[in-house]
């Protein structure tokens, strides 16, 4: 960010993106969170840590900047805006493997940050679920240059077992978080569970869910079944806030962490949770409006 930035107030598509950082630091920071990196440590992975997260969030920064800029510039959902939104987002994973030295530590969060950002700026002052709606129209429209990489593990992964990806949980307007993240948030914020806790159940119920294809890349069905099963185990026992919860909360960290399998997947739809949580109408009003 340049020291002119500071000598202003910051553009709508500043703060945009101040925000989906902030929800990528977030989701990063809180622990303990089950397979994945947070403060104690590297979860089930060996190529990351909690400082290469937080420097690859950071180094977004400018494309979700730049996504929102174009969302205000063209104006509109259309073929346009889709197409450009595709080419900034490879512009951001390219600096963010170019910082990360190649480990992917972002890929699914810039798809689902990117395009929520631009429907946010389209849709400013609206509710979640119609800046997820706005976000997933512009998924459905094709992309024609993208590069078509059937040999991902994602990808590889859809064809397994034939289960929808992170593409499909963006064009169905991201079901995981209006349906199950940001409702869980809510609940657990209104029962007093305090901030972390809240946060940490609506992983839980991002993850009881979603058929994460980070989880079946590395541990299959079982895998996948074992981290559905023992995320409503949490829940039911009264979420993290609990003595209980926690205690299925260890159980559930010992199994992904004995499966090598890490719920990267629901790691990137916690940052859009909490990233559409913040988005309060009063959120990209101009500094000094009432």
């Amino acid at each position: 960010m340049s020291a002119l930035i500071a000598l202003r107030a910051p553009s709508a598509a500043e703060r945009l993106a101040d925000l989906a950082v902030q929800a990528l630091v977030d989701e990063a920071d809180l622990s303990p969170k089950p397979g994945l990196v947070d403060r104690r440590g590297s979860g089930a992975h060996s190529d990351l840590h909690l400082g290469l997260m937080h420097a690859s969030a950071h180094a977004l920064w400018p494309a979700f900047k730049e996504m929102a800029e174009a969302a205000q510039a063209i104006g509109e959902v259309g073929q346009p805006l889709r197409e450009t939104l595709g080419q900034l987002g490879r512009d951001g994973e390219a600096e963010m493997l170019r910082v990360t030295n190649g480990v992917n530590t972002h890929r699914g969060a810039i798809w689902a940050l990117g395009l929520l950002s631009a429907a946010a700026l389209l849709e400013s002052g609206a509710s979640a679920e119609r800046i997820a709606m706005t976000a997933a129209a512009l998924a459905r429209l094709e992309d024609p240059v993208a590069p078509h990489n059937t040999d991902s593990h994602g990808a590889r992964v859809c064809r397994r077992y034939g289960v929808l990806g992170a593409r499909e949980q963006a064009q169905h307007g991201f079901p995981a978080v209006i349906e199950h993240g940001l409702p869980q948030l809510l609940a657990s914020r209104r029962a007093g569970a305090g901030e972390q806790n809240a946060r940490l159940d609506a992983l839980l119920a991002i993850m009881s869910t979603l058929t994460d294809t980070c989880v079946l890349h590395r541990a299959g069905l079982e895998g996948l079944s074992r981290m559905q099963a023992g995320a409503r185990a949490v829940l039911e026992a009264g979420g993290a806030a609990s003595l209980a919860g926690r205690r299925q909360l260890r159980l559930l960290d010992r199994d992904m962490l004995a499966l090598n399998a890490s719920p990267g997947g629901a790691a990137d739809l916690l940052a859009a949770t909490l990233f559409l949580d913040r988005l309060a109408p009063a959120a990209l009003a101009p500094t000094g409006s009432n």
